[in-house]
């Protein structure tokens, strides 16, 4: 107590609120067909109906562009490293962009044809690709997002992935769309979004109903999911403002509604790429 007077009051601050990350449950418009032989590693809508889809597994993995409709390859490559396991891929103006796992070897293709025109060197891993419209944008199973120079694939700029100061690991397939990075997160049914300046997680996307619904027909139809047939594969349809998901092996890729994700007419309108 002061001399000559009253103990002050003390008040105790109340502790700050904790701030939740929404989760968010998407809205299915749409199913289409699905290659069940596809090990999914990276999908990206090309407009006109197509989308191009690149797939995993070594000896089977490869790049083709396919008709959302029927889920039919219109054309498709194989990897070009036989032995190579096969990721991420994303296409940038006349070029796709095809990583691989654990080989440090990105290849590039003609859009067109899907005919081999290069190849870049990395150090680490690839999981998941996709561009900015000016950069490249690379997973590596870590938490962290590369952007990468298109004509050197050389790294421009990493941001850190963050969920309430956690880091989020194992970011696999990405797409960008206004400003964000959707990121497959490896063996879960979450979709992360992504600030794409600061690398916090702005929303969780929960597809846990997709993932219960393509595993009932996967085993009524005798042909179970296994336990890495994980949801991976994320696109965006600008002129509709809808997102393309599916995952590995799956029957079924669906369309949905994802609050914040707008029609985009600026970005619709881009033909796919004809041979």
């Amino acid at each position: 107590m002061a001399a000559g007077g009253p103990a002050a009051a003390q008040t105790t601050p109340a502790p700050a609120a904790q701030t939740v990350t929404p989760i968010i449950v998407p809205v299915v418009t749409a199913r289409y067909p699905h290659d069940r032989a596809a090990f999914t590693e990276g999908l990206q809508y090309l407009g006109s109906g197509r989308y191009v889809e690149s797939t995993g597994e070594t000896g089977r993995s490869g790049v083709r562009r396919t008709d959302l409709k029927t889920g039919k390859p219109e054309v498709q490559v194989a990897t070009p490293l036989a032995t190579a396991f096969g990721e991420g891929v994303t296409v940038l103006g006349s070029t796709a962009y095809h990583l691989t796992w654990q080989d440090g070897l990105a290849f590039t293709f003609d859009a067109a044809t899907l005919k081999e025109t290069g190849r870049f060197r990395y150090s680490g891993e690839g999981w998941g690709l996709t561009h900015d419209g000016k950069n490249l944008i690379m997973s590596n199973g870590t938490s962290a997002l590369v952007w990468r120079d298109p004509k050197t694939f050389r790294s421009v700029r990493t941001v850190r992935v963050t969920d309430q100061g956690q880091a989020v690991k194992n970011l696999n397939e990405l797409e960008y769309v206004q400003g964000s990075v959707y990121a497959n997160v490896w063996l879960t049914d979450r979709i992360a979004r992504i600030d794409a300046q600061t690398g916090k997680v702005t929303a969780w996307i929960d597809v846990s109903a997709l993932t219960r619904e393509v595993s009932r027909e996967a085993a009524q139809a005798g042909r179970p999911l296994t336990f890495d047939d994980v949801p991976n594969g994320i696109a965006f349809v600008p002129e509709r403002g809808t997102l393309l998901l599916t995952g590995k092996r799956w029957g079924t890729l669906f369309e949905v509604k994802v609050p914040g994700v707008k029609v985009d007419p600026g970005v619709g309108g881009r033909a796919a790429p004809r041979r």
